[in-house]
């Protein structure tokens, strides 16, 4: 049966269409590499969502049409305006392209409560859409780990700065190591934290020979070193 000449023209009009969608899959492909260089990103992926002003040409173009980009929004992860020509059909179009990008961006593996030091084994890279972390990100594992949850946090999270909190190296009630210097003299006692502490904070410790309670600024998990007065 042969087609009718609505059916062919209707063909016709998609194919070009197609054209018009290819076209600019180039420079919208430079423009994402070319942003995802500047930020770092590493494992981008993407897809593009286009739209016609106006209808589509009546035929596709004999050979590939001119492609413009025009004036708008300097950020590729916004909506582009592109312009194409085929001077051999004499026909002209509008094609605006959204670009929806994705990230291996890390999630946490399982609950993570409150106050807890996070490991890496709590982590994973999860390909999440972008326009999901309007917040903030992280891409590598190391970059949290180690870290301490400042708030509950549910598995299959996306992580973000404003979840996290320097660890607790030194917890109410741990024995510690109290050091101290003085004129190149360097001492050392046994003491029981009597405040949770992260590193450079200054908690009270009690000297357990002593009894004597002092102010300690935290140098690592389990040390502080004394302040004098």
């Amino acid at each position: 049966m042969l087609l009718s000449s609505a059916m062919l023209s209707a063909q016709a009009a998609e194919t070009a269409q197609q054209q018009l969608e290819d076209a600019v899959a180039a420079p919208m492909r430079e423009l994402l590499q070319s942003h995802a260089q500047q930020q770092g990103w590493q494992g981008m992926d993407y897809q593009l969502q286009h739209q016609l002003l106006g209808n589509a040409p009546a035929a596709p173009c004999p050979t590939a049409p001119s492609v413009e980009r025009l004036a708008g929004d300097p950020d590729p992860l916004q909506r582009q305006r592109f312009q194409l020509r085929c001077a051999e059909a004499g026909w002209q179009a509008t094609l605006l392209s959204q670009a929806q990008v994705y990230l291996p961006m890390v999630t946490a593996v399982r609950v993570l409560e409150r106050d807890r030091t996070i490991s890496a084994d709590d982590l994973r890279l999860q390909r999440t859409d972008l326009s999901k972390a309007r917040r903030g990100f992280f891409l590598n594992i190391e970059q949290v780990a180690g870290q301490s949850a400042k708030r509950r946090i549910r598995a299959g999270q996306l992580l973000n700065p404003s979840l996290l909190d320097a660890a607790l190296l030194v917890r109410r009630g741990d024995k510690v190591k109290i050091v101290a210097s003085q004129d190149g003299i360097q001492a050392s006692a046994n003491g029981e934290a009597l405040a949770d502490g992260k590193q450079g904070e200054v908690i009270r410790v009690r000297n357990l020979s002593s009894e004597k309670v002092i102010d300690a600024q935290v140098l690592e998990s389990g040390v502080v070193s004394s302040i004098l007065r």
